[in-house]
């Protein structure tokens, strides 16, 4: 496993901010090296009954990966995402086991980025560990 260091949830970008979100979903994850002309990158590894397969874990700029997320958080769309001001802005309320419940903000360019940094807002908090390939 590589070195982790801690970044601010609020400035997750990129392949960090993948990471950040496969983490808070307890997914299965995987870092590919730099090759091709592309830098490290997360994929996510599935595993079936009979089938394994890892695919590429993007939720900040892929709609088949943040919008089910977001439909999930908030179905009826209540809170996220949220236009504030001139930006994005997202809201996310957590219910936590002990019947509780927190509250993660994000904003970003776009709405899957600024959901995505409210998710990891409110299941991890204000900072996370992203291993330190990502944030170069």
């Amino acid at each position: 496993m590589t070195d982790l260091i801690e970044v601010k949830t609020a400035d997750l970008a990129g392949e960090a901010l993948g990471w950040a979100v496969g983490i808070a979903e307890g997914l299965d994850l995987i870092l590919a090296p730099p090759e091709y002309g592309n830098p490290w990158r997360v994929f996510a590894r599935y595993q079936a009954m009979a089938i394994e397969h890892t695919k590429r874990y993007n939720p900040w700029e892929n709609w088949a990966l943040g919008g089910p997320l977001i439909d999930r958080v908030d179905p009826e769309e209540r809170r996220v995402p949220k236009v504030l001001g001139g930006g994005r802005g997202a809201e996310v309320w957590i219910e936590l086991d002990n019947g509780d419940a927190r509250a993660g903000y994000g904003s970003g360019d776009t709405r899957l980025i600024a959901a995505s940094r409210a998710y990891v807002a409110a299941k991890i908090g204000s900072t996370v560990q992203v291993p330190k390939e990502l944030t170069a």
